[in-house]
């Protein structure tokens, strides 16, 4: 793998952590913040590449409708709408309102990025 496309898996992960409980975005909102213009396939890529039993919450990555991706009655479909739905979002017919649940940061968070943990000893 190259180092620009592990830095982009590396900034998609990132992008997909700070989703909040109880909150989703779509493929493509995660792309833009990565810092992937039109990159919502390479998100969808990235989360699908993920090992099993990973903490990275793909579960709060729909497409930009609100649809979860997969089948509803498919093995990953059905853990999709478990763990949302453990979180409190609302899914009918497979569809999530974006309107209610999307992730939306702060105007701060937009223009500076995430905010900094000062206790961060890394820093």
């Amino acid at each position: 793998m190259s180092e620009q496309t592990e830095r982009r898996r590396r900034a998609i992960i990132a992008a997909v952590r700070r989703i909040p409980v109880g909150k989703v975005s779509s493929y493509g909102r995660i792309a833009e913040i990565a810092g992937i213009p039109r990159g919502a396939r390479e998100v969808g890529r990235v989360l699908g590449q993920l090992p099993s039993g990973s903490d990275v919450p793909w579960h709060r990555v729909l497409n930009a409708a609100g649809k979860i991706h997969r089948p509803t009655d498919s093995a990953g479909g059905r853990l999709q709408v478990h763990r949302l739905q453990e979180e409190g979002v609302v899914i009918i017919h497979g569809k999530v309102n974006m309107r209610s649940f999307a992730w939306q940061n702060s105007l701060d968070e937009a223009l500076w990025g995430p905010p900094v943990d000062l206790d961060d000893e890394s820093i």
